[in-house]
Parts: C-alpha cells; sequence; structure tokens
C-alpha cells in the first residue's frame, strides 16, 4: 500500500492571483492609485483568532437544501462543510491539502490504484453523542445511487466505484430505499470495524480527492427521509441547528456539545453561535455590511456586491481593506433543451451560440474584469481549458451570421424560445443583454427568471416540455476538467424518470459517453486533461452547452470578523472559510 501525496496540484495561473491583479488594475484607475489589500481582503495582519461572540451571515438567496447528497450550490456547500457536514477527508484551510476529517489520514491506496483503504477516528460524534460509524459513511454515499429520490447532487460514487450496469450504463444498484442490487454495493463498499475500503472499477490515485466532495458526507440513517430530506440539519461537526431550520428565514447555528475543538483541528469552531438569515432582498447583506452598525460589525455574506455596489467598495479604502477578492472556479453557461422541438434542430443551436454577446452578459455582471467571457465551460486556470470559439464566433456574438443559419434551416422566423435562469435584479440585466443578440439574430425570447428553488425547477421533467434553454453555473471540485465535463454530460449518471441532475439540457450522446470513459482512466495527467479538453469543445460544437463568463465577487465584511488564513481550502477557490471564522 502506498500514501497519497494529498496536495492539490498547481495550475496554470491561480485564481488568487488573477482576481488580485485584477482589483490592482481597476484599483488605480478608479482611486489614481495607492496600495490595495492582498487576496484575503486586508493590508494587515489580522487580529489573534479567539473563541466566542455571535457570527451572522447575511444571504439574499434562499438555500434550497441542506442535504449534501443533492447539493449543487457552492455557497452552501463552503458553509456547511465547515459546520455540520463532515466525510473522510478534506481541504486544510489556507493550503488546499487534503487531510483526514472522519478519516484519521489521507488515506492508503493499492499499487494498482483500484483500493482505497481508511481508518474512522474514534472521537467523531453526532450531535445525540453517538459516535459516527463506518456505516454512517457507507449509508450517505449509498444515497447518492438512489436517483429516484435524491435528485441533484454529484456522480461521482456511480462513475468510480466498482458496480456493475445495465446496457444503458445505468447502475444495477439503485440505492438504498429499494435496496435493488445492494449485493454489488456491499462489495464495493466494505466496513471492517472502523475500517472503510472502497474498490474501484479502475485505477483513481485521486479517489482521496472525491472523497471531499459533498456527495460523500456521512449521513445517519435514523435521521434519513429519503425526498423530505430537503432541509434536514443533523451534525457532525462542530456546529448544530437551534430549533429548526426555516426556509426563506434561516436559523441559529449553536455548538455541538459533542464536539471537541482540540481533537479536530482543521475546524476551530470559534465563534459560540453562527446566526444565518436568508430571504433577505437583493441590495440589503452589502449594504448592511458596509454599514457595518450594531451586529452588523460581525457579519458576512455569501452574496456578491451587485454592479451598483461594486465600485462603492473599490473607491473606498477602507472597504477594501474589508473586503474579501472572492475567485471561483465556476463558469456561468447556458444548457439548450435537446428534448424542445425547436433545440433539437442541431442548426438552431449553433445560431444560438453564435448571436450569445458574451462580452454584453460580463458587462452587465459587472465588466469583463470581474467577468471574464469565456468560450468553454472549464475554467482557464485547468490544462483542459480552450479560448477557441466553437464556430468561430466573436465575445460579442455574430447576429448576422446567425440570423443566416436560421434562414439556412429554413424555419419561420422569429424562432419563439423561452429561456429559465436563476433570477435576481443583476441576472436579469445580464440575461436582457444576451436576448438583445439573440432577438436580432431572428430569435423571439422570453426570459423565465425562477427566484426559488430555481435548480430543482430546472431539474424537474415538468420542466423539460417548459423550457428551450436552461441557465446554470458550475466549478471544479479539484483542479481536473473530469470533475466537470461527466457531471454535467454523461446522460447516464444524469438522466432518469425522477429528473437531470446536473444535465437539465437532457444532453445524450453514447459516443461522446464512451469517449468520457475512455478519458477518465488515462494515466498521465496532461494527456487525461487534453482528453477532456477534447470532448468538452466536441459538446460545445453539439451546442450542448454556451459558455458565458468565469467569476470573481467582491465579499465586504464586518470589522469584528477575522477570517483567518481564508485562503485556497476549496478547491480551485478563495472563499470565506467558515472553519478559522472569528469574532475580534
Amino acid at each position: 500500500m502506498t500514501n497519497p501525496k494529498g496536495v492539490i496540484v498547481a495550475k496554470k495561473r491561480t485564481t488568487a492571483a488573477m482576481a488580485a491583479g485584477v482589483i490592482a488594475v481597476m484599483a488605480l484607475s478608479a482611486c489614481g492609485g495607492g496600495s490595495q489589500g492582498d487576496s484575503t481582503g486586508s493590508s494587515e495582519a489580522p487580529a489573534e483568532s479567539q473563541a466566542g461572540g455571535t457570527v451572522h451571515v447575511l444571504n439574499s438567496t434562499t438555500v434550497e437544501t441542506w442535504d449534501p447528497q443533492r447539493n449543487t450550490e457552492s455557497a452552501a456547500y463552503n458553509f456547511a462543510i465547515r459546520t455540520f457536514w463532515r466525510s473522510l477527508t478534506t481541504a486544510e484551510p489556507g493550503t488546499g491539502k487534503m487531510v483526514g476529517d472522519l478519516a484519521t489520514d489521507a488515506g492508503s491506496v493499492s499499487d494498482d490504484g483500484k483500493t482505497w483503504t481508511f481508518d474512522i477516528r474514534d472521537d467523531a460524534f453526532w450531535q445525540d453523542g453517538k459516535p459516527v460509524t463506518c456505516d454512517d459513511v457507507k449509508y450517505g454515499i449509498s444515497r447518492s445511487f438512489a436517483i429516484d429520490q435524491i435528485t441533484g447532487g454529484s456522480t461521482y460514487a456511480m462513475r468510480f466505484l466498482d458496480i456493475p450496469k445495465d446496457e444503458e450504463g445505468a447502475s444495477l444498484y439503485k440505492g438504498p430505499y429499494s435496496g435493488e442490487g445492494s449485493e454489488h454495493y456491499d462489495k464495493a463498499v466494505t466496513c471492517d470495524a472502523n475500517t472503510i475500503a472502497f474498490h474501484l472499477a479502475k485505477p483513481q490515485f485521486d479517489f482521496h480527492l472525491t472523497l471531499s466532495t459533498s456527495g460523500f458526507m456521512a449521513y445517519r440513517k435514523d435521521q434519513d427521509q429519503g425526498a423530505k430530506s430537503l432541509h434536514t440539519v443533523f451534525s457532525a461537526g462542530p456546529y448544530m441547528i437551534k430549533d429548526e431550520w426555516k426556509s426563506g428565514a434561516g436559523g441559529t447555528f449553536v455548538r455541538n456539545p459533542y464536539w471537541k475543538a482540540s481533537d479536530h483541528d482543521v475546524r476551530l469552531g470559534l465563534p459560540d453561535e453562527i446566526v444565518f438569515e436568508e430571504g433577505l432582498s437583493e441590495d440589503a447583506p452589502i449594504q448592511r455590511i458596509i454599514a457595518n452598525s450594531g451586529k452588523d460589525a460581525a457579519a458576512v455574506t455569501l452574496v456578491p456586491a451587485t454592479p451598483a455596489q461594486q465600485p462603492l467598495i473599490m473607491m473606498d479604502q477602507k472597504l477594501m481593506d474589508r473586503t474579501l477578492i472572492a475567485s471561483r472556479s465556476g463558469i456561468d453557461f447556458l444548457q439548450p433543451n435537446y428534448r424542445s422541438e425547436t433545440m433539437s434542430d442541431p442548426v438552431i443551436r449553433q445560431a444560438l451560440a453564435v448571436s450569445t454577446n458574451r462580452s454584453g452578459y460580463a458587462q452587465a455582471l459587472g465588466g469583463e474584469e470581474l467577468f471574464p467571457p469565456s468560450y468553454s465551460v472549464l475554467y482557464p486556470g485547468l490544462e483542459a481549458s480552450s479560448d477557441e470559439p466553437p464556430f468561430g464566433e466573436p465575445l460579442t456574438g455574430d447576429s448576422e451570421k446567425a440570423k443566416s443559419l436560421l434562414e439556412s434551416a429554413k424555419v419561420s422566423l422569429p424562432v419563439k424560445i423561452e429561456v429559465a435562469y436563476k433570477k435576481s435584479s443583476t441576472s436579469d440585466k445580464a440575461m436582457a443583454a444576451l436576448a438583445e443578440g439573440w432577438k436580432a439574430a431572428g430569435f423571439d425570447v422570453k426570459l423565465q427568471g425562477i427566484a426559488d428553488n430555481y435548480y430543482s425547477v430546472a431539474a424537474s421533467p415538468a420542466s423539460a416540455d417548459k423550457y428551450d434553454v436552461f441557465w446554470n453555473t458550475w466549478g471544479i471540485s479539484w483542479p481536473s476538467a473530469g470533475t466537470v465535463v461527466p457531471n454535467l454530460f454523461d446522460s447516464r449518471i444524469n438522466l432518469s424518470e425522477a429528473g437531470t441532475r446536473l444535465d437539465y439540457g437532457y444532453f445524450d450522446n453514447a459516443e461522446l459517453n464512451a469517449t468520457m470513459d475512455e478519458a477518465a482512466f488515462i494515466v498521465d495527467d496532461s494527456e487525461r486533461e487534453q482528453a477532456w479538453g477534447a470532448v468538452s469543445l466536441a459538446i460545445a460544437r453539439d451546442g450542448g452547452y454556451i459558455a458565458l463568463a468565469g467569476q470573481t465577487a467582491l465579499l465586504p465584511y464586518g470589522s469584528s470578523i477575522d477570517l483567518g488564513s481564508a485562503g485556497e481550502s476549496v478547491p480551485g477557490t478563495i472563499e470565506i472559510d467558515f472553519a478559522e471564522i472569528s469574532v475580534k
């Protein structure tokens, strides 16, 4: 057996460096010069972290689910993994190094790369005092297979575990609720006292990174209500929910009495309480934090400053000193719906892509410096990413060329399309910018903004017959395009009668599915990433997605907040890290 290095590989250019450079340039033009805070949002040494106090989290949206096996929201994920979710491994704050969490270390892998073994620590407890067991970890992972009830979420377990598949590529194991195929799962994931072993279909030398993602979080069987577990919070971390979570309002997280901070140095668990407010007006979180009054001096937000708020922050040095430049690996993109009669025509999909004004979209979000336009669903830090236009279109789009394509398709103009997206005042403007280019090309566009539970609505089977195009956003779980392409476009692990998981556009291409299988098991890192890049470009050229722009966010925080290292604790991103946050 060999021990993995456990260190996340370097990228072409780190998102932190990109963000710092962007803000420095923008600040010089806005303020006429002067020094800027670094990527942690502070130009001074942070105050010594201390225990106690209350952190306030201000959110203008609503958390769709706290169910780890259904999670697709990065903001909810980043909060939950540091407060109440736990898996075998996790990323160390500030470094991104993969270390043991429920496991004693980052695991051991067999020489052939197909068996991973972890010893589960004996001092991890649920909020009722019961120990977290091997069976709890195994059960949590099993929920990912129940795609009839646990919709959304990651698909890594289905991809990597050595479980037979049917002729169409679907897993023969159907999850813990039906129990169908459980004999296959019991061979792939085994418990021997407090030792858990994973048997993989093919070598996977970075599987310990996979185990840190939401689909592999422990879940106790007696707390599971299947499809009804959307907002269940049952903690194995430093915080537990007081009373219950109220969707649209939030909840208060208090200390888990069975958490021992001295035994778990990844999560410091410093605040006494974390009060999470959601459903606020769009401008309210940033406005309250800028005002820095009363309890809001100890507040943070998960939603970025709006385009109108960005210059106010960047022109105020004191505000910049308490603003985190959050670098995110996510890319916004569109998914044409292949089950739509209109979008089933490849020429119409191509015309839509050619007339897409990516620059206009980025400008509406706050400018190309913060939201760089993209031709690829893979963020630029990945070797697999490409800046090649799928159809030779400029970033501003080419409405005339698109109109010629529609005319060549011999369809009646204008072509009616209905586009679904996650609603906010900022996204309204960004989608309106896209609609202008599409209308000039000959589309009759109806924009349908969905404010609540957007991702659940997009994945619902009912939406397949209603919308022609879906907006989406996705980032990496660790620095590999293999955490993006199959998650979004492998129909075998996404599509079912219950919905689409992440493949909102019902992309279903058997040839490319097979190519994904081949790419996943290329041993050489560089060759594997190049293969993923080729698959991604092929999907774009088929019209499977239309990339829009990358993401950098300004997240101001109250003057009483100490963010700690605020480094690359979640692979590929710089975000507020609730593992180290404290009140000064």
